[in-house]
């Protein structure tokens, strides 16, 4: 896990591509690129024999609020919320707790500095995944009233920081020694955060 580099752009947005565009939710390069500018120190590249197959983009936003998809421009705000905007893991890799393991680094990032919460965008039924990382939902007052221009059914969801993400408990077949990998949602699409396991926005 590091963090983003110049070079890492066209691996990025070829990952974000390959989620998002089936759903038509897919961002261009230069609006990813200005949320990752807000907050440098929060977003980050995950390396699998020294190649990108997975990033995170996270930012500081006011609790409650969410990005603009597709916005050229993203602001900078003082808040005690750093929001996980965006999770995508390779689809080849996804089911072996990649997704899973970048939440970590991120909620110990948030601690080290300060954020009292994390919060995200659930789409495309990723909730489930995002769920199982102890994040809840805020439920709409209306069906119709969920996070705008994410897709249907999106849901805001957020947890505080201190609150540990859970560790399921081994198969009986991962306790023999056989590897099971896990469920799909573990990519995350929160836009933190899709049904696929790691791609998670909207995070």
């Amino acid at each position: 896990m590091r963090h983003i580099t110049g070079a890492d752009w066209p691996h990025i947005t070829a990952l974000e591509a390959g989620a998002y565009t089936p759903l038509g939710l897919s961002e261009e390069r230069a609006a990813l690129e200005a949320k990752a500018r807000v907050s440098p120190a929060t977003c980050f590249v995950l390396d699998v024999d020294e190649r990108p197959a997975g990033y995170l983009l996270s930012l500081p936003y006011p609790d409650g609020e969410y990005p603009e998809l597709s916005a050229a421009r993203a602001p900078a705000v003082r808040s005690a919320n750093l929001h996980l905007h965006d999770l995508v893991i390779a689809e080849h890799l996804r089911g072996l707790g990649l997704g899973t393991r970048m939440v970590r680094h991120l909620t110990g990032t948030a601690a080290a500095a300060g954020y009292a919460r994390v919060s995200l965008v659930a789409v495309a039924g990723s909730r489930a995944f995002w769920t199982a990382n102890g994040f809840t939902a805020h439920e709409p007052d209306r069906p119709d009233a969920g996070p705008q221009g994410y897709g249907p059914g999106a849901v805001y969801m957020s947890r505080p920081v201190a609150a540990p993400v859970p560790v399921p408990a081994p198969t009986a077949g991962q306790q023999a020694g056989e590897h099971t990998g896990e469920h799909r949602h573990d990519g995350a699409v929160p836009h933190g955060p899709t049904p696929h396991e790691e791609s998670g926005r909207r995070i």
